[in-house]
C-alpha cells in the first residue's frame, strides 16, 4: 500500500502569496494514498530537510512530494535528504507550484486549486514509481582538445598538467590561433607573441600533450567517458620526425608570390611554408595546390635542397582513430566579410583595411616590420579613419549582436597609431563604447585623453576616393552635424563570426548552435562551459565572441570540469533513460533516425543456434540524455522512459 508524504513549501513569499498553502495542505490530506502532509517556509532550508528526513523514517514513506520549485532547482537537493533517510532517490517528485503556479496567476483563488491540481496529480505519479538506481559508466580518462588557439592550449595544459593525457588538434600548420597574428594586447599593450608563443612552446613540449597540427576531426561517437574519434592527418609532404626547421626548402622554393593567409594577403610565401616565423612546430608543409611539382611533376628544389631527405611528395592523409573521455571545443573564430558594406568600399579602394589588417602592419615581425604604411603605396598615412560596429549590431547587413572586441581594439590601435606616426591624425567614428571589463574604461580614457584619438558619435554613410584621398562622410550625432574627414587610411572593426563550417561540425560532434553559428551552451547561467552532449564542453570565441582573459578563463573552466570527471574511473549518471521491449520492436528504425544523440543502435535476437531471428533497436545508456523523443515517435509503443512510463503520464493525466 502506498504512503505517501507531501510537502508544501511556501518559499517565503514567492508561493505563499498566491497560493494558499493551508488549503493545499487541507485538500492533499484527503487524497487516498497521502500518509503525511506538512507545510514549511522553506523545505530547501536544513530544517525543512530535516522535517522531510524524519518523516520518511518515522511514517515508513514508500514515496515524496514535495510541493515548491521548479526541479532545475532542488530536485537534487530533495534527492539527496530521501536517500539519507533510506527512501530511494527516484521515488521523490517535485510538484512545480512557483513557477508553474504561483508567478503565472494573479487570482488566489484559481491559483490555489491549480496548486491542488499539480500536486494531486504527482502524488499520483510517485504511487508508480519504480525504484531507480544510477547507472555506472566507465571513463577514458585521456581528453582531446580541437582548436589550438589560446583557448585551446589553456585547456590542454591545464589537464596535462593535472596529469591526464591531451590530444591537441589543430586545422592549421600551427597552433596559436588569431592571437599569433596580433601586435600588442589591450589593455596592458604586452606584445602576443610573447605571451602566446612560451605557452605554444609548453604545450608541445608537454609530456602529457599529444599536438596533432594540420589535422582535422573527421567523426565523433560515443558517449561521455567513451568517445571514439576519428581525425584526418592531412599530408604535410615533410617528415616531421626529421625535419630541423631550418628553412633552407622555404628560400630556395621559385614559388614565392602567394599570398599569406597569415599576413591577411598584406604579404606573399613560398609554396612550402610556415605560417608564421614562431610557428610550433616549426615544420614547414606543401601546398599542394601551388606546387609546381604537384601540377607538372618538374621542380622538387625543395626535395634536392634539404640536407636529411625530409621532404616526401608520397605522404597520404591519414585517419587515426582515438579513445578520449571529454572533449574540449575550442574552434575560434573568423572575420566577417566586409565586402557586403559598398558604402565602406573594402575590396575597391586597398587602403580600405580590417583590424587583423592593421594588426599584422603593426607587428614587427609583419610584412612591413612594425611600420604602418598604406597597402596602395607604401607611404605612410598621416590621417586614419577607424570606423567601428562595421558589421556588428546591424540587423540589415551584419549581425544583431556586439563583437565584444571591437570598442577595445580600435582603440588600441589609435594608440599604436599615435605610438608610430607622432604627427598622424585619427578620427573614430562609433555608435557607442562599451569597455567592459578590468582597466578597460581607463584604457579607452587613455587612448582620448594622452594619445589624442579623435572620437566622433555617428554613423559613416559614404565612403569614395577622391585626389588620392578617401573621403569619409558621416554625422556627429553629439553636435548634431554632418563630418567629412579626408583620410589616407580607413580601418573597419568588422565583426567577429563564427567558422564558416561551424555549424556542420557541430552535427558531426553532436552539440547546439544558435542562429548565427555560435555553438550553444547547456544554460547560460548555471552551465556556460557545458554542451546538451554530456561530456563535451565549449572554450573560447567558438560560442559567442570573446577577448582573450575571457576565453582563456572560460578554457580553465572547461579543464576543471574534466579534470573533475576524470576524478572517478567510473562515472554515475542518471537512469532516466528509454528501454525498449524486444517483444514488441518492429524494427522500424524510426526512433533512431529522430534521436539527437545517435543513442539507438540495432541489436540482433538470435535462436540457441546462432541464428538471427530479428533486428530490434537498443539504447545505449551511456548516451541517452532521457529527452523521451524516441518514444513519441516509436510506432509500436515498444519504448519506455524510466520516470516517465506511460503508466505514470497517464496517472497524472487522469489525476487532473
Amino acid at each position: 500500500m502506498a504512503k505517501i508524504g507531501v510537502f508544501v513549501c511556501h518559499c517565503g513569499e514567492n508561493i505563499a502569496s498566491m497560493v494558499d498553502t493551508a488549503n493545499l495542505v487541507a485538500a492533499i490530506s484527503e487524497h487516498p494514498g497521502v500518509e503525511i502532509c506538512l507545510e514549511y517556509k522553506y523545505f530547501c532550508s536544513d530544517p525543512g530537510q530535516e522535517t522531510v528526513k524524519r518523516a520518511v523514517r518515522e511514517h515508513n514513506l514508500t514515496g515524496v512530494v514535495v510541493a515548491a520549485c521548479s526541479p532545475r532547482m532542488h530536485e537534487q537537493t530533495f534527492r539527496k535528504a530521501c536517500a539519507e533517510a533510506g527512501l530511494n532517490p527516484y521515488m521523490l517528485e517535485l510538484a512545480n507550484i512557483r513557477e508553474q503556479c504561483s508567478w503565472v496567476h494573479t487570482d488566489k483563488e484559481e491559483a490555489t486549486e491549480k496548486a491542488i491540481e499539480i500536486t494531486r496529480s504527482l502524488v499520483e505519479k510517485v504511487k508508480r514509481n519504480n525504484k531507480l538506481y544510477p547507472i555506472s559508466v566507465p571513463v577514458t580518462r585521456r581528453a582531446m582538445v580541437i582548436g589550438g588557439g589560446i583557448a585551446g592550449i589553456q585547456a590542454a595544459l591545464d589537464i596535462a598538467s593535472a596529469g591526464r593525457e591531451v590530444v591537441l588538434v589543430e586545422r592549421e600548420p600551427s597552433i596559436g590561433g588569431h592571437m599569433s597574428q596580433i601586435s600588442e594586447t589591450f589593455p596592458t599593450l604586452d606584445c602576443s607573441q610573447c605571451i602566446l608563443t612560451p605557452r605554444m612552446v609548453e604545450a608541445v613540449q608537454h609530456p602529457n600533450i599529444t599536438v596533432m597540427t594540420y589535422s582535422e576531426v573527421e567523426e565523433v561517437d560515443g558517449y561521455i567517458g567513451n568517445f571514439t574519434v576519428k581525425v584526418r592527418r592531412k599530408a604535410r609532404y615533410v617528415r616531421m620526425e626529421t625535419c630541423t626547421g631550418c628553412g633552407d626548402c622555404i628560400q630556395k622554393c621559385p614559388v614565392k608570390k602567394i599570398p599569406s593567409e597569415f599576413e591577411c594577403g598584406l604579404g606573399n610565401r613560398s609554396a612550402i611554408y610556415t605560417p608564421f616565423a614562431q610557428a610550433v612546430p616549426n615544420v614547414p608543409v606543401i601546398d599542394r595546390s601551388r606546387c609546381t611539382y604537384f601540377k607538372n611533376g618538374k621542380c622538387a628544389i625543395c626535395k634536392k635542397t634539404c640536407q636529411i631527405d625530409s621532404i616526401d611528395f608520397d605522404q597520404q592523409d591519414t585517419i587515426e582513430t582515438i579513445e578520449v573521455g571529454a572533449i574540449v571545443v575550442a574552434t575560434g573564430f573568423q572575420v566577417q566579410n566586409t565586402s557586403l558594406y559598398g558604402e565602406y568600399g573594402y575590396g575597391r579602394y586597398k587602403d580600405v583595411i580590417t583590424g587583423l589588417h592593421f594588426e599584422r602592419l603593426a607587428s614587427a615581425s609583419g610584412p612591413t616590420a612594425g611600420k604602418i604604411l598604406r597597402p596602395s603605396d607604401g607611404k605612410q598615412p598621416e590621417t586614419v579613419v577607424f570606423i567601428q560596429c562595421a558589421g556588428s549590431r546591424d540587423v540589415s547587413k551584419g549581425v544583431r549582436y556586439c563583437s565584444k572586441i571591437c570598442c577595445m581594439y580600435t582603440a588600441k590601435h589609435a594608440m599604436l597609431y599615435a605610438h608610430k606616426v607622432h604627427d598622424g591624425d585619427t578620427k573614430i567614428f562609433y555608435m557607442d563604447i562599451r569597455a567592459a571589463g578590468k582597466g578597460y574604461d581607463e584604457f579607452t580614457r587613455r587612448a582620448i585623453e594622452e594619445d589624442h584619438a579623435g572620437y566622433v558619435r555617428g554613423r559613416v554613410s559614404k565612403l569614395y576616393e577622391e585626389n588620392g584621398k578617401l573621403i569619409v562622410r558621416g554625422v556627429d550625432m553629439l553636435l548634431g552635424r554632418p563630418v567629412e574627414v579626408a583620410a589616407d587610411m580607413v580601418v573597419l572593426a568588422t565583426a567577429m563570426v563564427p567558422q564558416p563550417d561551424a555549424k556542420e561540425f557541430a552535427k558531426i560532434i553532436g552539440i547546439g548552435y544558435d542562429e548565427y553559428g555560435f555553438f550553444n551552451e547547456a544554460h547560460l547561467k548555471l552551465r556556460p562551459v557545458e554542451t546538451a552532449t554530456a561530456g563535451i564542453y565549449l572554450a573560447g570565441a567558438c560560442q559567442s565572441p570573446k577577448d582573450i582573459p575571457d576565453s582563456v578563463s572560460q578554457a580553465s573552466a572547461a579543464a576543471a570540469k574534466i579534470l573533475g570527471l576524470f576524478s572517478r574511473e567510473h562515472l554515475e549518471r542518471e537512469p532516466v533513460v528509454a528501454t525498449v521491449s524486444d517483444s514488441t520492436c518492429a524494427g522500424c528504425w524510426g526512433c533512431a533516425t529522430a534521436c539527437p544523440y545517435n543513442a539507438i543502435d540495432q541489436r540482433d535476437i538470435t535462436d540457441r543456434n546462432g541464428n538471427v531471428i530479428k533486428r530490434v533497436a537498443s539504447v545505449n545508456p551511456g548516451l541517452c540524455q532521457g529527452c523521451g523523443t524516441c518514444v513519441s515517435f516509436c510506432r509500436s509503443n515498444s519504448i519506455d522512459l524510466a520516470g516517465f512510463t506511460e503508466k505514470q503520464i497517464f496517472a497524472e493525466v487522469m489525476a487532473l
